[in-house]
């Protein structure tokens, strides 16, 4: 597995990558199927230090997780329990999508911006509906499953997925409803 660990405006030492590179290791090795490389990254927010890891497995998948804390190698340690418990809450379905899926999630390529957000301070009618965009970037939407979204979802802590059906070849997507549950949107009547 490939490592990439940095800081943040700290410095990340020898001692602290060593002990990441054997603690991840070992938790991505326990509970999935061939990971590929794994993020790390410090940082210090006042006086906290911030955890936050992606790890990428070999299907396609993505599990990330983040942990804070006064000190660094406790950060790192919340942030490695979080990993640690997505991945056992999916090990069975890891280990099952890993043979059912010989070869890597498909993608195709979309672009994603970043919206300036309204001024509160403003209660004057906007001139126009037009959203100021503040970013452009390239993203990938995978070909999944229903039940592989939603795994996708909770393993990468995200609140919502946009994906690439495999049933019908259309996009759907997967969201956290405020009640706990968990919302799917499945488009139809698309030409």
């Amino acid at each position: 597995m490939r490592y990439q660990i940095s800081g943040k405006h700290i410095d990340v030492g020898e001692s602290l990558t060593n002990h990441v590179k054997t603690e991840i290791g070992d938790v991505a090795v326990k509970y999935a199927e061939r990971p590929t490389e794994a993020h790390i990254t410090f940082s210090k927010d006042a006086h906290e230090f911030r955890c936050e890891s992606t790890i990428h497995l070999s299907t396609g998948l993505t599990v990330a997780a983040e942990g804070k804390s006064t000190e660094i190698y406790d950060s790192f340690g919340k942030c490695s329990e979080k990993i640690e418990k997505q991945l056992r809450r999916y090990k069975r379905r890891l280990k099952d999508h890993h043979k059912d899926r010989p070869t890597p999630v498909e993608v195709m390529e979309a672009s994603s911006y970043i919206l300036a957000r309204e001024d509160d301070t403003d209660v004057s009618e906007p001139e126009s509906l037009q959203p100021v965009i503040i970013a452009e970037m390239e993203t990938k939407i995978q070909s999944l499953s229903v039940g592989e979204a939603v795994m996708q979802m909770e393993l990468a802590d995200e609140p919502v997925v946009v994906f690439r059906n495999e049933g019908h070849k259309r996009l759907s997507v997967v969201y956290k409803r405020k009640d706990g549950n968990i919302g799917w949107i499945d488009p139809t009547n698309l030409e």
